[in-house]
């Protein structure tokens, strides 16, 4: 497998990271949230999001369920590169 192709992968899912990091720290800023930049977070990582909402709750006040999230992003990562060697 070329470098080239894990080195795509790496960086669409490390921008997509930060993309979840922007939208939760968004979270803590209201004008933050209801600005274009806000709207835009909000479109790229609440599809990704939603599906970890509905299967786990708040914990209190803390929503645990966008690093769970983060965390299978992590996961499929390696576990794609991982078949990407295997195969290729």
């Amino acid at each position: 497998m070329s470098p080239t192709i894990e080195t795509v992968i790496r960086t669409i899912v490390q921008v997509y990271t930060f993309i979840i990091f922007g939208y939760i720290l968004s979270s803590w800023f209201p004008r933050l949230r209801d600005s274009a930049l806000g709207y835009f977070l909000g479109k790229m990582a609440e599809p990704f999001l939603s599906p970890f909402r509905q299967l786990i709750r708040p914990v209190g006040v803390m929503d645990i369920s966008a690093i769970v999230a983060l965390f299978t992003l992590f996961f499929a990562e390696k576990g794609l590169i991982f078949l990407l060697y295997y195969f290729f």
